[in-house]
């Protein structure tokens, strides 16, 4: 089955691309490697999800930041591509997770990132990935991810 059947399968409604809140693009494509910059959690109403890990959010709340996260590199990727059918793998996703010190659960948080890639791409989702803490990021967000993706022509 096709990315793109899968998606309409799983019922997800992918949003529509966020612009870049900065000087820079949300995609670059090298070769056939396509690199996206980072990806936050927008709500499906307005907003980023805000909040650090261990204090203000818990993994389940972690967990939905990091899948909406990833709802926001599908809308890249489509944008990018036409179709999500042009995803030839996932190659990797790098996630930063704004948390106390204290907090140690980066790995289940950004795994609901890697487990929509997964449910959406099959064997073609599975990725190396590094999941980090941080003491902050911009605005106070929750997290961010970054994606490398092998595309086909």
């Amino acid at each position: 089955m096709n990315a793109e059947a899968r998606v309409a399968e799983l019922g997800l409604e992918i949003p529509g691309p966020f612009r870049p809140a900065g000087t820079y693009v949300n995609a670059v494509r090298s070769g056939h490697l396509l690199f996206l910059a980072g990806h936050v959690p927008h709500r499906p109403g307005g907003g980023i999800v805000l909040g650090r890990l261990g204090a203000d959010l818990d993994i389940d709340q972690g967990k939905e930041a990091a899948r909406l996260a990833a709802l926001g590199v599908l809308a890249t990727l489509r944008e990018e591509l036409g179709t999500l059918d042009r995803v030839a793998r996932i190659v990797n996703l790098y996630g930063v997770v704004n948390s106390t010190p204290e907090f140690a659960g980066h790995t289940l948080v950004i795994n609901a990132a890697s487990d929509l890639l997964v449910d959406v791409f099959g064997g073609a989702g599975l990725h190396s990935r590094l999941a980090v803490g941080v003491a902050s990021l911009p605005a106070g967000m929750a997290l961010e991810i970054q994606v490398i993706v092998e595309i086909k022509d």
